[in-house]
Protein backbone atom coordinates (compact mmCIF):
# COMPACT_ATOMS: atom_id res chain seq x y z
CA UNK A 1 0.00 0.00 0.00
CA UNK A 2 2.90 2.69 0.57
CA UNK A 3 4.59 1.65 -2.56
CA UNK A 4 0.56 2.56 -4.61
CA UNK A 5 0.54 5.93 -2.31
CA UNK A 6 4.20 6.68 -3.68
CA UNK A 7 3.37 5.24 -6.99
CA UNK A 8 0.11 6.84 -7.52
CA UNK A 9 1.45 10.93 -8.18
CA UNK A 10 4.63 9.34 -10.62
CA UNK A 11 1.67 7.75 -12.81
CA UNK A 12 -0.37 10.39 -12.86
CA UNK A 13 2.32 12.84 -14.51
CA UNK A 14 2.66 9.76 -16.68
CA UNK A 15 -1.23 10.32 -17.85
CA UNK A 16 -0.57 14.09 -17.90
CA UNK A 17 2.36 13.99 -20.48
CA UNK A 18 -0.03 11.43 -22.48
CA UNK A 19 -2.67 13.82 -22.76
CA UNK A 20 -0.92 16.51 -23.60
CA UNK A 21 1.31 14.82 -26.27
CA UNK A 22 -1.94 12.50 -27.72
CA UNK A 23 -5.22 14.49 -26.49
CA UNK A 24 -7.03 12.71 -29.04
CA UNK A 25 -6.70 9.96 -27.41
CA UNK A 26 -8.69 10.61 -24.88
CA UNK A 27 -10.97 13.33 -25.24
CA UNK A 28 -13.62 10.73 -26.70
CA UNK A 29 -13.74 8.46 -22.97
CA UNK A 30 -15.57 12.12 -21.40
CA UNK A 31 -18.39 9.86 -21.11
CA UNK A 32 -16.36 7.49 -19.37
CA UNK A 33 -15.79 9.78 -16.34
CA UNK A 34 -18.52 9.03 -14.01
CA UNK A 35 -18.70 5.27 -14.25
CA UNK A 36 -14.96 5.16 -13.67
CA UNK A 37 -15.52 7.19 -10.09
CA UNK A 38 -18.58 4.87 -9.46
CA UNK A 39 -16.34 1.91 -9.41
CA UNK A 40 -13.99 4.07 -6.78
CA UNK A 41 -16.67 4.57 -4.59
CA UNK A 42 -17.61 0.76 -4.95
CA UNK A 43 -14.02 -0.32 -4.17
CA UNK A 44 -14.31 2.29 -0.91
CA UNK A 45 -17.83 0.52 -0.59
CA UNK A 46 -16.47 -3.07 0.15
CA UNK A 47 -13.52 -2.11 2.18
CA UNK A 48 -16.35 -1.01 4.42
CA UNK A 49 -18.39 -2.75 7.77
CA UNK A 50 -21.72 -1.60 9.33
CA UNK A 51 -19.98 -1.33 12.21
CA UNK A 52 -18.18 1.51 10.26
CA UNK A 53 -21.28 3.24 10.28
CA UNK A 54 -21.98 2.89 14.35
CA UNK A 55 -18.64 4.19 15.09
CA UNK A 56 -19.75 7.43 13.95
CA UNK A 57 -22.14 7.34 17.19
CA UNK A 58 -18.97 6.84 19.28
CA UNK A 59 -16.83 9.72 19.15
CA UNK A 60 -19.57 12.83 18.15
CA UNK A 61 -17.40 15.52 19.19
CA UNK A 62 -14.16 14.36 16.58
CA UNK A 63 -16.87 13.59 14.08
CA UNK A 64 -18.49 16.80 14.55
CA UNK A 65 -15.15 19.05 14.73
CA UNK A 66 -13.84 16.92 11.24
CA UNK A 67 -17.50 18.14 9.28
CA UNK A 68 -17.23 21.61 10.68
CA UNK A 69 -13.47 21.83 9.17
CA UNK A 70 -14.39 20.00 6.02
CA UNK A 71 -17.06 21.90 5.02
CA UNK A 72 -16.67 25.21 6.81
CA UNK A 73 -13.15 25.94 5.84
CA UNK A 74 -12.16 24.23 2.08
CA UNK A 75 -15.08 25.54 0.54
CA UNK A 76 -14.91 29.15 1.80
CA UNK A 77 -10.98 28.94 1.42
CA UNK A 78 -11.81 27.71 -2.64
CA UNK A 79 -13.45 30.87 -3.23
CA UNK A 80 -11.47 33.18 -1.40
CA UNK A 81 -8.61 31.33 -3.30
CA UNK A 82 -10.54 32.00 -6.51
CA UNK A 83 -11.17 35.37 -5.89
CA UNK A 84 -8.24 36.29 -4.82
CA UNK A 85 -6.26 34.83 -7.62
CA UNK A 86 -9.21 36.53 -10.08
CA UNK A 87 -9.82 33.11 -11.65
CA UNK A 88 -12.74 33.56 -14.33
CA UNK A 89 -15.82 31.98 -13.39
CA UNK A 90 -15.25 28.16 -14.74
CA UNK A 91 -12.59 27.78 -13.11
CA UNK A 92 -13.37 29.68 -9.50
CA UNK A 93 -16.30 27.02 -9.60
CA UNK A 94 -14.48 24.21 -9.69
CA UNK A 95 -12.28 25.31 -6.75
CA UNK A 96 -15.60 26.11 -4.80
CA UNK A 97 -16.84 22.62 -5.85
CA UNK A 98 -13.54 20.81 -5.17
CA UNK A 99 -13.73 22.68 -1.66
CA UNK A 100 -17.37 21.36 -1.21
CA UNK A 101 -16.11 17.88 -1.88
CA UNK A 102 -16.06 15.48 1.03
CA UNK A 103 -12.99 13.52 2.06
CA UNK A 104 -10.59 11.38 -0.20
CA UNK A 105 -10.27 7.60 -0.11
CA UNK A 106 -6.92 7.92 -0.33
CA UNK A 107 -6.62 9.82 2.86
CA UNK A 108 -7.27 6.45 4.77
CA UNK A 109 -3.99 5.11 3.75
CA UNK A 110 -1.75 8.40 4.24
CA UNK A 111 -3.61 8.70 7.90
CA UNK A 112 -2.27 5.10 8.49
CA UNK A 113 1.52 5.86 7.19
CA UNK A 114 1.62 8.66 8.87
CA UNK A 115 0.82 7.18 12.12
CA UNK A 116 -2.52 8.79 12.91
CA UNK A 117 -5.99 7.58 14.09
CA UNK A 118 -6.84 4.90 11.08
CA UNK A 119 -10.41 4.32 12.72
CA UNK A 120 -11.17 8.15 13.46
CA UNK A 121 -9.99 8.42 9.84
CA UNK A 122 -12.45 5.78 8.15
CA UNK A 123 -15.28 7.05 9.90
CA UNK A 124 -14.67 10.61 9.15
CA UNK A 125 -14.11 9.58 5.45
CA UNK A 126 -17.55 7.59 5.93
CA UNK A 127 -19.62 10.63 7.23
CA UNK A 128 -18.26 13.17 4.85
CA UNK A 129 -18.46 11.23 1.48
CA UNK A 130 -22.48 10.32 3.23
CA UNK A 131 -23.19 14.23 4.15
CA UNK A 132 -21.64 15.44 0.64
CA UNK A 133 -25.27 14.41 -1.20
CA UNK A 134 -26.95 17.23 0.46
CA UNK A 135 -23.96 19.69 1.04
CA UNK A 136 -22.08 19.15 -1.92
CA UNK A 137 -24.50 20.68 -4.16
CA UNK A 138 -25.93 23.41 -1.59
CA UNK A 139 -22.27 24.71 -0.98
CA UNK A 140 -21.72 25.34 -4.31
CA UNK A 141 -24.30 27.04 -4.94
CA UNK A 142 -23.97 29.08 -1.89
CA UNK A 143 -20.89 30.17 -3.30
CA UNK A 144 -20.91 30.85 -6.88
CA UNK A 145 -24.55 30.57 -7.57
CA UNK A 146 -24.60 34.52 -8.42
CA UNK A 147 -21.97 34.04 -10.91
CA UNK A 148 -22.26 30.60 -12.81
CA UNK A 149 -25.75 28.43 -12.57
CA UNK A 150 -25.83 25.83 -10.37
CA UNK A 151 -28.36 22.94 -10.44
CA UNK A 152 -28.42 22.11 -6.91
CA UNK A 153 -31.17 19.27 -7.35
CA UNK A 154 -29.90 17.62 -10.01
CA UNK A 155 -26.42 17.77 -8.76
CA UNK A 156 -27.81 16.12 -5.49
CA UNK A 157 -29.56 13.22 -7.47
CA UNK A 158 -25.82 12.72 -9.47
CA UNK A 159 -23.88 12.67 -6.23
CA UNK A 160 -26.54 10.12 -4.60
CA UNK A 161 -25.89 7.54 -7.92
CA UNK A 162 -22.04 8.28 -7.94
CA UNK A 163 -21.62 7.90 -4.40
CA UNK A 164 -24.30 5.84 -2.20
CA UNK A 165 -25.42 3.27 -4.65
CA UNK A 166 -21.74 2.32 -5.22
CA UNK A 167 -20.88 2.63 -1.86
CA UNK A 168 -24.23 0.43 -0.66
CA UNK A 169 -23.50 -1.99 -3.28
CA UNK A 170 -20.10 -2.16 -1.95
CA UNK A 171 -20.68 -2.38 1.58
CA UNK A 172 -23.21 -5.15 0.79
CA UNK A 173 -20.77 -7.22 -1.35
CA UNK A 174 -18.56 -7.06 1.46
CA UNK A 175 -21.40 -8.06 4.26
CA UNK A 176 -22.34 -11.15 2.71
CA UNK A 177 -19.57 -12.30 0.30
CA UNK A 178 -16.61 -10.05 1.89
CA UNK A 179 -14.68 -13.71 2.95
CA UNK A 180 -14.77 -14.99 -0.58
CA UNK A 181 -13.51 -11.15 -1.64
CA UNK A 182 -9.75 -11.19 0.21
CA UNK A 183 -8.02 -11.66 -2.64
CA UNK A 184 -10.09 -8.77 -4.50
CA UNK A 185 -9.50 -6.06 -1.80
CA UNK A 186 -6.31 -6.29 -1.64
CA UNK A 187 -6.42 -5.49 -5.95
CA UNK A 188 -9.16 -2.81 -5.47
CA UNK A 189 -6.46 -0.57 -4.35
CA UNK A 190 -4.68 -0.40 -7.52
CA UNK A 191 -7.80 -0.81 -9.52
CA UNK A 192 -9.16 2.58 -7.93
CA UNK A 193 -5.80 4.51 -8.71
CA UNK A 194 -5.96 3.64 -12.08
CA UNK A 195 -9.40 4.70 -12.08
CA UNK A 196 -8.43 8.30 -11.14
CA UNK A 197 -5.24 8.51 -13.18
CA UNK A 198 -7.91 7.80 -16.39
CA UNK A 199 -9.72 10.29 -15.11
CA UNK A 200 -7.00 13.09 -14.99
CA UNK A 201 -5.87 12.21 -18.10
CA UNK A 202 -9.07 12.57 -19.89
CA UNK A 203 -9.81 16.09 -17.83
CA UNK A 204 -6.35 17.18 -19.10
CA UNK A 205 -6.47 16.02 -22.62
CA UNK A 206 -10.15 17.73 -22.80
CA UNK A 207 -8.38 21.16 -21.49
CA UNK A 208 -5.08 20.64 -23.13
CA UNK A 209 -5.30 23.82 -25.34
CA UNK A 210 -6.10 26.29 -22.36
CA UNK A 211 -3.62 24.66 -19.64
CA UNK A 212 -0.24 26.42 -20.44
CA UNK A 213 -1.97 29.93 -20.16
CA UNK A 214 -3.91 28.77 -17.22
CA UNK A 215 -2.29 25.74 -15.54
CA UNK A 216 0.17 27.43 -13.27
CA UNK A 217 -2.53 30.05 -12.17
CA UNK A 218 -4.30 26.80 -11.03
CA UNK A 219 -1.89 25.00 -9.68
CA UNK A 220 -1.08 27.89 -7.26
CA UNK A 221 -4.62 27.49 -6.43
CA UNK A 222 -4.46 23.92 -5.98
CA UNK A 223 -1.76 24.40 -3.93
CA UNK A 224 -2.76 27.19 -1.46
CA UNK A 225 -6.36 25.39 -1.02
CA UNK A 226 -4.63 21.66 -0.06
CA UNK A 227 -2.30 23.77 2.57
CA UNK A 228 -4.81 25.71 4.31
CA UNK A 229 -6.87 22.59 4.43
CA UNK A 230 -3.85 20.63 6.14
CA UNK A 231 -3.08 23.53 8.65
CA UNK A 232 -6.41 24.19 9.30
CA UNK A 233 -7.29 20.63 10.17
CA UNK A 234 -4.09 20.40 12.64
CA UNK A 235 -4.01 23.42 14.17
CA UNK A 236 -8.27 23.33 14.08
CA UNK A 237 -7.66 20.30 16.19
CA UNK A 238 -5.02 21.69 18.72
CA UNK A 239 -6.80 24.99 19.41
CA UNK A 240 -9.51 22.84 20.84
CA UNK A 241 -7.41 20.27 22.98
CA UNK A 242 -7.21 17.48 20.46
CA UNK A 243 -4.07 15.14 21.04
CA UNK A 244 -1.26 14.96 18.20
CA UNK A 245 -2.49 11.94 16.80
CA UNK A 246 -5.51 13.08 15.91
CA UNK A 247 -4.34 16.59 15.02
CA UNK A 248 -2.65 14.64 12.27
CA UNK A 249 -5.72 12.65 11.11
CA UNK A 250 -7.99 15.80 10.76
CA UNK A 251 -5.15 17.29 8.93
CA UNK A 252 -4.86 14.94 6.29
CA UNK A 253 -9.12 14.20 5.82
CA UNK A 254 -9.73 17.74 5.60
CA UNK A 255 -6.36 18.45 3.35
CA UNK A 256 -7.17 15.63 0.95
CA UNK A 257 -10.34 15.69 -1.01
CA UNK A 258 -12.74 13.93 -3.74
CA UNK A 259 -11.22 15.21 -6.47
CA UNK A 260 -13.18 12.53 -8.38
CA UNK A 261 -16.22 13.19 -7.24
CA UNK A 262 -15.60 17.37 -8.12
CA UNK A 263 -14.06 16.51 -11.61
CA UNK A 264 -17.50 13.96 -12.09
CA UNK A 265 -19.57 16.97 -11.51
CA UNK A 266 -17.86 19.87 -13.43
CA UNK A 267 -17.92 17.76 -16.36
CA UNK A 268 -21.17 16.58 -15.86
CA UNK A 269 -22.43 20.65 -15.18
CA UNK A 270 -20.26 23.08 -15.96
CA UNK A 271 -17.49 22.33 -17.85
CA UNK A 272 -14.10 20.87 -18.90
CA UNK A 273 -12.29 23.74 -17.74
CA UNK A 274 -14.37 23.43 -14.11
CA UNK A 275 -12.54 20.31 -14.17
CA UNK A 276 -9.27 21.60 -14.11
CA UNK A 277 -8.63 22.33 -10.56
CA UNK A 278 -10.10 18.91 -9.17
CA UNK A 279 -7.79 17.09 -11.94
CA UNK A 280 -4.40 18.62 -10.83
CA UNK A 281 -5.59 19.00 -6.90
CA UNK A 282 -5.82 14.87 -7.17
CA UNK A 283 -1.91 14.88 -8.44
CA UNK A 284 -1.12 17.67 -6.01
CA UNK A 285 -2.72 16.25 -2.83
CA UNK A 286 -1.10 12.55 -3.05
CA UNK A 287 2.37 14.29 -3.22
CA UNK A 288 1.93 16.51 -0.17
CA UNK A 289 0.08 13.97 1.62
CA UNK A 290 2.97 11.40 1.13
CA UNK A 291 5.31 13.97 2.00
CA UNK A 292 3.53 14.48 4.73
CA UNK A 293 3.09 10.98 5.64
CA UNK A 294 7.01 10.14 5.82
CA UNK A 295 7.35 13.14 7.82
CA UNK A 296 5.24 12.23 10.94
CA UNK A 297 5.73 8.39 10.17
CA UNK A 298 9.44 8.91 11.84
CA UNK A 299 8.24 11.29 14.79
CA UNK A 300 6.38 10.00 18.09
CA UNK A 301 2.33 11.69 17.96
CA UNK A 302 3.46 12.66 21.32
CA UNK A 303 6.72 14.95 19.92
Amino acid sequence: MRRSITLFPLLALLGVGVALAMPEWLVGLKPAIVPLLGLVMFGMGITLTFADFVSVTRRPALILLGMALQYGVMPLAGWLIGLGLGLPPELLVGLVLLGASPGGTASNVICYLARGDVALSITLTTASTLAAVLLTPALTLLYVGERVPVPALDMLISIAKIILAPVALGLLVNRFLGARLERAKLVFPLVSMAAIVLIIAIIVALNHGSLIDLGLMVLLAVVLHNGIGLLSGYWGARALGQDARAARTLAIEVGMQNSGLAVALAVKYFSAASALPGALFSIWHNLSGAALASWWSRRSAAD
